[in-house]
């Protein structure tokens, strides 16, 4: 069976319209999934020996947040490797990594499965995945007229990736589907907040500009700087991170600027700074606002001059060295009580970003849990771990005081409950399996309420509000000693606070 020419000038017109439109893979997944009749479709980039969901229809929200390297998952390096359409057989034992992943369909054990491996050239760059719970489904489609659909798709996602890069300034585009992104870790996220905040990154990172990162605990600033750094002219030269909370002042200024040797007992050899290392790279200062006031003087020399000096080094160095400062304080507020330099907060924000908290972030939640799923699972050893219905809603309705790492955390901690409590490879996350640190709602009360009856938001700031309230009266309204009883940054448990009504 071949397509009409009506069909797949719809196909066609789907994928011209609108050309640099995120939704516009959306429109195609959803005009394929109705003109094949698929229960559940996705078209994927080809990257760093991965695969990453661009678009989905008919599978689990948490998919987009999934990324399936080909060591991990057969069925998709068989479609990478395989150079034409790959038609499973019905009854395949290469595991699915859509197992699960279909709401109202809890195996994927006979069903009929393509995969179309999409090239620009000779080149992988992504893959488009059909699936249909009838093991036939699929059968009366000629391959001829798959490979048609493949080539029309492969040359708008082509355009697409060609056109990123070109937004990102990169005026010598790599190859398509080139492994230029490996080890980069990416963010993670589609919500209206986190769009803007990459669209923010793509704009400093092609200047000189120092950056101050904002943001509450766990968000992701250092994220937000390898990003940056990683989109820079610098990116062939190194990124030094230094985190100045866990810097001793007796030796902050060697590792920022060096020593020779004899400056100091115990110094007994040459030994370069963080600046010296970082020449023409990027420094990466995290915490900033916990640096000494006598060193935040020669940090600013350095930003004003490009010239260092080792400790007991009479001779000054010049280095050329971009600042990256990350910060969950309140840089203004501490300049106006005197413990931050007013001339270097001007300095390190001429271009602030402030990275969103996950709470501001909406189903970005269910993404992120998706991606830390398939971290574990792979880490584990797992044939999968899926997100339950009543996992998703409760993961939507918590506040997250910390943040993405706490969520990491807590989906690392679930899956090894998980695991335990079934003794299987096939891990299936429900609410039981979680409790969250200190203000989270307890496992005994995230069964998922019944439709109508109850309002889960509300019942969890409730009891967020009474735990809250009952540890600060055990810690005689010490709301630093309040903080570290319930594992929380005392900046995040003042938000939260605030947030809950609980102070002004």
């Amino acid at each position: 069976m071949s397509f009409s020419t009506e069909a797949l000038a719809r196909i066609a017109i789907e994928l011209q319209s609108d050309i640099g439109h995120p939704d516009r893979f959306s429109r195609l997944i959803t005009t394929l999934r109705n003109l094949l009749g698929c229960d559940a479709s996705a078209l994927l980039r080809y990257e760093a020996h991965q695969f990453i969901p661009l678009a989905i229809d008919g599978l689990s929200q948490d998919v987009l947040g999934r990324r399936f390297a080909l060591q991990g998952h057969p069925r998709f390096e068989a479609i990478a490797r395989a150079g034409d359409i790959v038609r499973f057989p019905a009854d395949s034992v290469l595991p699915d990594p859509y197992d699960g992943l279909i709401p109202g369909q809890e195996s994927l054990k006979v069903h009929a499965c393509v995969g179309l491996p999409l090239f620009a050239g000779q080149t992988l760059i992504g893959a488009l995945t059909l699936d249909g719970m009838d093991a036939h489904q699929f059968d009366t489609y000629s391959d001829e007229a798959l490979r048609l659909i493949a080539a029309l798709v492969s040359g708008a996602l082509n355009n697409a990736l060609l056109i990123a890069r070109l937004e990102r300034q990169n005026v010598l585009l790599e190859e398509p589907g080139g492994d230029t992104t490996t080890g980069i870790q990416e963010i993670i996220g589609l919500s209206a907040s986190v769009m803007q905040l990459k669209k923010e990154i793509e704009i400093v990172a092609a200047s000189e500009l120092n950056v101050l990162i904002g943001g509450e605990t766990g968000t992701g600033k250092e994220l937000v700087a390898k990003a940056i750094h990683q989109q820079s002219p610098r990116a062939s030269h190194p990124l030094v991170y230094l985190n100045c909370a866990a810097l001793p002042e007796s030796v902050a200024e060697s590792e920022l600027f060096g020593h020779v040797k004899g400056a100091f007992t115990g110094a007994i050899s040459h030994r370069s700074g963080k600046f010296e290392i970082a020449d023409n790279g990027t420094l990466f200062l995290d915490e900033i606002g916990e640096l000494p006031l006598s060193l935040q003087a020669k940090l600013l020399r350095v930003l004003q001059y490009g010239d260092i000096q080792r400790v007991g080094d009479d001779r000054s160095l010049h280095v050329n060295v971009r600042i990256l400062a990350a910060t969950n304080r309140d840089l203004r507020e501490e300049v106006l009580a005197g413990r931050f330099r007013a001339d270097l907060f001007h300095r390190l924000s001429v271009f602030p970003l402030v990275v969103p908290p996950l709470r501001e972030r909406g189903d970005d939640v269910i993404l992120l849990a998706g991606y830390f799923c398939e971290q574990c699972r792979a880490r584990m050893g797992l044939g999968s771990v899926i997100l339950s219905a009543g996992v998703r809603s409760a993961l939507t309705a918590y506040g997250w005081p910390g943040n993405v790492r706490e969520l990491e955390h807590a989906i690392h901690r679930g899956v090894v409950l998980a695991r335990a409590a079934s003794g299987s490879d096939e891990v299936v996350l429900n609410p039981q399996h979680f409790t969250f640190d200190g203000v989270a709602t307890p496992s005994v009360q995230m069964n998922a309420p019944p439709a109508g009856r109850v309002n889960l938001r509300e019942e969890t700031d409730a009891f967020q509000r009474q735990v809250i309230h009952q540890t600060l009266e055990k810690q005689n309204n010490n709301w630093a000693a309040t903080a570290r009883a319930l594992s929380l940054d005392v900046a995040n448990l003042h938000r939260l606070a605030k947030r809950l009504g609980l102070k002004d």
